[in-house]
């Protein structure tokens, strides 16, 4: 090819398409206090070093536990680790939220707390995997199941795999989201999440988050775009 030409179609020097690597986030418990007596820590590490290995971005919501853990993880394996701070910027993450700096290579931060900016980590990624947690992590499993992304729940010494497998069970909505996924392993379940993310782009899907059509439509019946290959998922 024309350097010329290879310049002018590529003037930064960097893959064009580097922004279709996949993002897989890593939701967890910040808090450590339960999670002393189990394993939580080196399988929340293994879910960064196999979202690098298998070709992905790991995305978190910049805190301690299992967010650091698995941000850890990533950069030990040579890849890109991004959070997303519920504060406004460096000092009041740090002094504020008495949250890390340490193995993210950028962090947005939000300034929208803790719920706003859940809300904006699981749009952000492609998919999103659910480690041991408490009400947080279910607040982001929710949302992401809402938005019917691909969802990967780590199973192992801790409960919240079992609730969020009753709170599925119980919420008369599973058909809503069928790509939530289980395993112990964690090579195995970035594995699934990959099948599913491919699955997803497949379809080139444009995602439409309850826009003024949506409720000017009565809900659930907005109008379809023009273009036949994109259609709206609600």
């Amino acid at each position: 090819m024309d350097e010329t030409k290879a310049l002018a179609d590529n003037p930064f020097g960097v893959d064009k398409h580097a922004n279709l690597k996949p993002k897989i986030a890593v939701s967890g418990s910040a808090a450590t206090e339960h999670l002393a007596n189990t394993n939580a820590f080196e399988a929340c590490k293994e879910l960064g070093r196999e979202i690098v290995r298998q070709g992905a971005i790991c995305i978190t919501g910049a805190t301690t536990g299992v967010p650091i853990w698995s941000a850890r993880g990533a950069k030990e394996a040579g890849g890109i680790s991004v959070g997303l701070s519920p504060a406004s910027g460096p000092r009041e993450h740090v002094s504020l939220y008495n949250l890390p700096l340490e193995f993210m290579d950028l962090i947005i931060y939000t300034g929208f707390g803790y719920v706003g900016r859940d809300m904006l980590m699981t749009r952000t990624s492609d998919a999103i995997i659910i480690g041991p947690g408490r009400i947080g992590t279910i607040h982001e499993f929710t949302v992401a199941f809402e938005d019917q992304k691909p969802i990967g729940i780590l199973e192992g010494e801790w409960d919240t795999d079992e609730t969020l497998k009753l709170i599925i069970e119980r919420s008369h909505r599973q058909t809503h989201n069928p790509k939530v996924v289980f395993d112990s392993n964690p090579k195995a379940l970035v594995e699934k999440l990959i099948e599913l993310i491919k699955k997803d782009k497949e379809f080139e899907e444009t995602r439409v988050y309850r826009t003024s059509e949506y409720w000017a439509s009565g809900g659930g019946q907005a109008a379809q775009p023009k273009d036949p290959n994109i259609k709206r998922v609600m």
